[in-house]
């Protein structure tokens, strides 16, 4: 059966690009978030995430073959469903999956007889089955008999243009054969390459290969932050070190040390499998230690920035520091865990005067009151360099004889100079 009119549950990161792209490939698709600011404004042709522009949002809602809605009731008119929800942990790093179940009971709500329902949030291992499936059946259909369930792990990457719903290769394991097939072909419909998804076994394999995937990048980020904070008390670059280590083309991957990993998926996704291990008796210790290293770097970082003031006979208390970039990572206006905002926190905590410049992020919220951008020129005592925007006028700064920490290797060609201090 040729899957036509497509839901989308969760109209963010991976929700968003998702639905226009299957508008506008000539699917009728329905959008539903329970945020209704969010909804009005996508039917206005406004786009809230940086990789969809408003401009596409509006030819979808134009041709009428995009709807957003805040109501649930207009999902039970389409074929097939994605649940594109948050998968957050709460203080004590515990999964919440307050989102997924939320948006299931909604997808329970207009279930029918052969329609195909995909989980795209990242999880742990079991989410599908033993969540998702359970909340699906309780109407009384079945899956992989009266409906079709499966899970396809979302790959996006905000921010990146080569790699999108279209081109980045996917995952999809389906309770069943059929069900894993007809997500294949769901998939694949708007990828024009269906080479480019794999059937696994099951969505147990497919929940963890993501998490894999994610964890992989989170352990090797901490491997450099662990060596940056070696090479320092070496007196080695270890920015230097890893260019050095990047000539060799088989067998090594260049990963980049900073103030830690933020976004969704880094800083979250290890925890769940940590959590998930748990219920085998299995810890997870080199993946604990990984994310403890990661979780650490903002401290360490902010013990380098106060340093640096000392040596410049400046207390951190009541000094002006100005922090470059506030996403969590460049290009975008994403903050999710951001580690910058993180920086900045500390700092503030530590009685610094904190100002930050950002193109893409207005405004942020830093320790309960609200902090707007400023020029990046701003004089300041010091300036902080934590992400790696290329406009940054930084021959400028280091010109003005401020000293300047640069955490992602920002500064690179300015030289040798005097008052630039890396990571």
């Amino acid at each position: 059966m040729a899957e036509r009119a497509v839901g989308v549950v969760g109209l963010g990161y991976v929700g968003l690009p998702l639905a226009v792209a299957y508008a506008e490939d000539g699917f009728p698709v329905t959008g539903f978030d329970v945020d209704p600011e969010r909804v009005a404004a996508l039917m206005s042709g406004h786009s809230h995430i940086d990789d969809v522009a408003s401009e596409r949002v509006a030819a979808v809602v134009d041709s009428g073959r995009f709807t957003a809605t805040a109501e649930a009731g207009p999902l039970g008119d389409v074929d097939a469903l994605f649940i594109c929800v948050p998968t957050p942990f709460d203080r004590a790093k515990t999964p919440d999956l307050s989102y997924v179940r939320a948006a299931t009971h909604s997808v329970a709500s207009v279930l029918k007889p052969g329609m195909l329902v995909i989980l795209q949030s990242t999880t742990y291992p079991g989410t599908t089955t033993e969540v998702v499936q359970p909340i699906l059946e309780a109407g009384g259909l079945v899956a992989g008999r009266d409906f079709n369930l499966a899970f396809s792990p979302e790959r996006v990457d905000p921010g990146n243009a080569r790699w999108t719903v279209r081109t980045t290769p996917k995952v999809v394991g389906g309770i069943t054969p059929r069900c894993a097939e007809r997500a294949r072909d769901l998939l694949a419909s708007i990828m024009g390459q269906p080479h480019l998804v794999t059937i696994l076994s099951s969505p147990v394999v497919a929940e963890m290969a993501k998490l894999l995937e994610n964890t992989y990048r989170a352990v090797n980020i901490a491997l450099v932050n662990e060596l940056a904070q070696l090479s320092h008390e070496m007196g080695i670059d270890i920015w230097e070190v890893i260019d050095a280590a990047a000539t060799k083309p088989f067998g090594f991957q260049p990963f980049y040390p900073g103030a830690g990993a933020g976004g969704h998926c880094i800083p979250v996704d290890p925890y769940y499998l940590s959590w998930k291990a748990r219920e085998f008796d299995f810890q997870t210790k080199f993946i604990e230690l990984a994310a403890d290293t990661n979780l650490r770097m903002a401290h360490y970082v902010v013990q380098r920035i106060v340093s640096m003031l000392n040596r410049h006979q400046r207390p951190v208390v009541g000094a002006h520091v100005l922090a470059l970039g506030a996403a969590f990572k460049p290009g975008v206006s994403d903050i999710r865990n951001s580690r910058a905002i993180r920086v900045m926190e500390l700092l503030a905590d530590a009685g610094a005067d904190v100002s930050y410049a950002d193109p893409h992020v207005p405004s942020i919220e830093l320790l309960g009151r609200e902090l707007k951008a400023v020029p990046a020129t701003t004089p300041a005592d010091a300036v902080v360099v934590l992400v790696a925007h290329a406009d940054w006028p930084l021959q400028e700064i280091v010109a003005t004889g401020t000293p300047v920490f640069d955490v992602v290797n920002a500064s690179r060609g300015l030289g040798a100079a005097g008052n630039v201090e890396k990571l």
